[in-house]
């Protein structure tokens, strides 16, 4: 089931035939070497106008993409380096990603660096404006060495959230709560006032454990966050801490902080 509400607004409105072809246009970039021997490509999403699609985190609301690269060939491992994404608000629900055009460099290492590769991926993503749709995607790109530096993916790699060090963060504390279904988190980082609204996303190693929507607020340069934590069996549970990536998300760029220690 999609989790998304609009859904509803295509239910109730059977006799509009928007299709996927209609709202969305995909392909792979083929890009170029790296000097350490990967390859750097991207997945390019055309949306419509006014059509937005998801991040890998992408609120309650939203639909988490799903990538197989399993039909690739002399490939070891590939990386995704996304973008910032934005925050939408949209009858009260929040949901994160991008709107109209999505430029996603993937890092792709070979088993045999002197032979070519070819990327295939299967993509499941959502799309979405007043209606929501489920969308599939099959791209295939031989990279060939060396290829050409590509302008769209090179500024896509700008994009990326600053880590923690960039963004001056000078502390990060984690307290941990069992609560009935789960575990209560409650991160406090310091780090520069943006001046602007603030979203923190939490993820965990584990994607089977939910993810409630933070709560956050500012305290002079500290920034208070808390979520909830519930994994499938309904209970408290060990958390990973090292696990744990806090993406905070303002309208002037986003900060990327991987871990949570205790106070």
């Amino acid at each position: 089931m999609i989790k998304c509400a609009c859904t509803l607004a295509l239910l109730a409105a059977p006799a509009l035939a928007t299709t996927q072809d209609d709202v969305l246009a995909a392909q792979l970039r083929p890009g170029w070497q790296m000097e350490n021997g990967a390859h750097m490509a991207a997945v390019e999403l055309q949306l419509a106008p006014g059509w937005k699609t998801y991040w890998r985190s992408p609120g309650d609301a939203g639909i988490p993409p799903v990538f197989d690269w399993s039909g690739s060939q002399n490939v070891k491992s590939v990386r995704i380096h996304w973008p910032a994404p934005q925050v939408f608000e949209l009858n009260g629900m929040q949901t994160i990603g991008y709107h109209e055009r999505l430029v996603l460099p993937v890092e792709i290492t070979p088993d045999d660096p002197s032979l070519p590769m070819r990327l295939a991926v299967s993509v499941e993503l959502g799309v979405c404006d007043e209606i929501c749709l489920p969308a599939s995607l099959s791209l295939v790109s031989d990279l060939a060495p060396p290829g050409a530096p590509d302008p769209a993916i090179q500024t896509a790699l700008t994009q990326r959230p600053a880590t923690a060090g960039e963004a001056g963060v000078t502390d990060v504390a984690c307290q941990v709560d069992p609560i009935a279904d789960g575990l209560r988190l409650t991160a406090k980082v310091r780090l520069p006032d943006p001046g602007r609204p603030e979203v923190v996303a939490f993820e965990t190693a584990d994607r089977a454990v939910w993810v409630a929507e933070a709560i956050t607020e500012r305290r002079g340069g500290e920034l208070i966050s808390i979520t909830e934590l519930v994994p499938p069996n309904g209970a408290p549970f060990a958390l990973d801490r090292s696990g744990v990536t806090m993406t905070i998300l303002a309208a002037n760029g986003a900060v990327e902080v991987m871990g949570c220690p205790a106070p």
